[in-house]
């Protein structure tokens, strides 16, 4: 069993959940539901992320100090910046908590999403295995297994009926948002959205477009906060600039390579950050709650 399995089980059945109950059975709404609850509990540690890199931001001209001092007394060195940060009640690790919490759950979902089957509705792989099996026409090594047996059944019902109710037809998933099916990953080849196929994949492509968007508006906006704070820091629009433009490639890159249900969880995510730093931007960063708030 993966380790991921542990935060996937109880992920999926929590999406199953919504997914039954306020997302009526719409799949991406249950995504777009799921999403924003998580990024609502993640929140309190979004703001101490927030917190810990103002702080860091404004004992930058000490850190220097104490950094050209000490440059050739490594040993001391770390004793004097271990106690500007205690001084200032930083710690320098704090802005890193928030991307460790969730990166396993967005691993996690990955897991959900292209295995629906087994997290959602629970089937054992020996009856995937079985399912699987009895597809007729399909390249069961094209994507993911699970979510080519949800297709595939979909279209074929009745063939349920002899699977000794292993997946009921009214178990299956309706991966379908607005005319997008979420288990499909996005493509770019020609033959794919010009060709026998393009009403499935033309119309996927404001996935990754949309993931890329709001990832270049959010990790500018990231960007922005820290530049205002950092005016001493050399080289540091440099840096700034590199990573606006990296960030948005990385999301492009994977957004097709993973189905797209991942890439709306990262739009959803990508626009929840960005209302949150526009607000952390106005009404906590100029109101100077940030360095002030105690710990």
């Amino acid at each position: 069993m993966n380790i991921l399995d542990f935060i996937a089980r109880p992920l999926g059945q929590f999406l199953f959940f919504i997914y039954n109950t306020i997302a009526f059975h719409n799949y991406g709404f249950a995504i777009i539901i799921f999403t924003i609850l998580v990024k609502l509990i993640l929140m309190p540690l979004t703001i101490k992320q927030y917190h810990s890199t103002a702080k860091m931001q404004t004992i930058q001209p000490q850190i220097q100090e104490v950094q050209k001092r000490y440059k050739d007394d490594k040993e001391k060195l770390n004793q004097e910046l271990a106690k500007v940060y205690q001084e200032n009640k930083v710690n320098p690790a704090g802005g890193c908590l928030p991307l460790l919490v969730q990166m396993p759950i967005l691993l996690s979902l990955y897991r959900v999403i292209t295995g629906p089957l087994k997290f959602m509705l629970n089937i054992n792989s020996q009856q995937i295995s079985q399912l699987a099996s009895k597809m007729h026409g399909v390249n069961k090594n094209a994507g993911s297994i699970q979510i080519n047996i949800i297709n595939y059944f979909s279209k074929h019902k009745s063939e349920l009926s002899s699977m000794n109710n292993v997946l009921k037809p009214n178990k299956l998933l309706n991966m379908n948002f607005l005319g997008l099916h979420l288990g499909n990953k996005p493509s770019y080849h020609f033959a794919d959205l010009f060709g026998i196929n393009s009403a499935n994949y033309l119309p996927l492509l404001i996935i990754p477009i949309l993931a890329v968007v709001t990832t270049f508006i959010s990790t500018k906006l990231a960007m922005s906060q820290t530049a205002k704070r950092n005016d001493n820091v050399k080289n540091q629009n440099s840096l700034q600039n590199t990573m606006m433009y990296i960030s948005p490639l990385i999301t492009l890159m994977f957004s097709f390579q993973l189905p797209a249900g991942i890439a709306l969880y990262w739009i959803v995510s990508n626009t929840f950050q960005i209302v949150l730093q526009l607000y952390i931007s106005k009404f906590v960063l100029n109101n100077k709650w940030l360095l002030n708030m105690k710990k």
